[in-house]
């Protein structure tokens, strides 16, 4: 996966400041970006603050985990449901 050049905190303060008026062109100009990026940005982040995307951040981690965790419990039932299963 590619590695983002701007960390989250740094996309929403420069969205932040388009909000604040300055043009999507100057700002892209300034960042290096093309200006589709900053909309796709504005569209991924818009409306978020710093400590929202951190929880979101937190909690996708949570979610990741929980999901692995069922995962690996659905395979234990299904091994011993094939060992008891079998006819010594």
């Amino acid at each position: 996966m590619k590695k983002n050049r701007f960390s989250e905190t740094q996309i929403i303060t420069a969205l932040k400041r388009n909000e604040q008026g300055v043009s999507v062109s100057d700002l892209a100009r300034e960042l290096g970006v093309s200006a589709g990026t900053i909309y796709n940005w504005r569209q991924k982040y818009s409306g978020m603050e710093s400590s929202e995307l951190k929880r979101l951040k937190e909690l996708e981690e949570e979610n990741r985990k929980l999901k692995q965790l069922f995962a690996d419990q659905a395979l234990q039932i299904t091994m011993l449901k094939d060992a008891l299963g079998k006819k010594w």
